[in-house]
């Protein structure tokens, strides 16, 4: 009858696909908590800061020699060794993950966007799923949660809706995208920093996300790259 929204089940041909790269989150937040540990036990034992660059440059043996002390040596050294295991273990789903997608042509439109790269464009592909389940932009805008959830009443605010409606993983990505977009495009950084003169830069920094967000609905859509002009003017 059209009373209630109709829910949609992923399809079960790339659902265990996405779940895969969604693990990868989980392991990258365990990857960026060793790395900060070991980063900790180098300032407390040295007086020193080791960036996260040069700690990637190093081999086990070259850590060891940077911890006077056996035991906290021993330590750093374990976490080290998982952090190790766990580029590996990510690099390996990401090449899985990759191999497994039904359309990886899509990936080239979307890698054509300036900030997305080959992680957001697996992350922008999978979450979206078809496209063709969004009746307008403007619904995909809004699963992406690109749209504020605001309850109004004679013009002024009342409250919000439920911010954790919609795909947190799109939310991410789309961000990630437009903190990229905004330092390294150029037409892109003009639209920011008008937008960034009358609002505060978290809103405006929403705003390019909002607008990579309705991009790639289009590209998806039609299959095409990316076309700034038509996205930012």
């Amino acid at each position: 009858m059209g009373l209630l929204p109709e829910g949609y089940i992923y399809p079960r041909e790339q659902r265990a696909t996405r779940d895969l790269l969604r693990r990868r989150f989980a392991l990258v937040r365990q990857a960026v908590q060793l790395m900060l540990s070991i980063q900790s036990s180098f300032s407390r034992s040295t007086g020193q800061q080791l960036s996260g660059n040069a700690l990637r440059q190093l081999t086990p043996t070259q850590l060891e020699a940077l911890f006077p002390d056996l035991a906290t040596r021993y330590g750093v050294l374990i976490q080290f060794k998982l952090w190790l295991t766990l580029q590996e273990q990510i690099s390996a789903l990401e090449h899985w993950v990759r191999k497994d997608l039904l359309r990886p042509d899509l990936l080239m439109h979307l890698q054509s966007v300036p900030g997305i790269g080959p992680i957001l464009s697996m992350t922008i592909l999978l979450e979206s799923g078809a496209i063709e389940r969004f009746a307008s932009v403007g619904d995909y805008a809004s699963y992406c949660r690109m749209v504020e959830s605001v309850r109004l009443s004679n013009g002024k605010r009342k409250g919000h809706g439920n911010r954790k409606c919609g795909n947190r993983y799109l939310c991410w990505a789309y961000m990630e995208a437009a903190n990229h977009a905004v330092r390294y495009h150029p037409s892109i950084h003009r639209w920011y920093e008008r937008k960034r003169a009358r609002k505060h830069r978290v809103v405006a920094i929403k705003a390019v996300a909002h607008k990579l967000a309705r991009a790639c609905y289009h590209m998806l859509h039609e299959g095409t790259a990316f076309d700034p002009t038509r996205a930012f003017g």
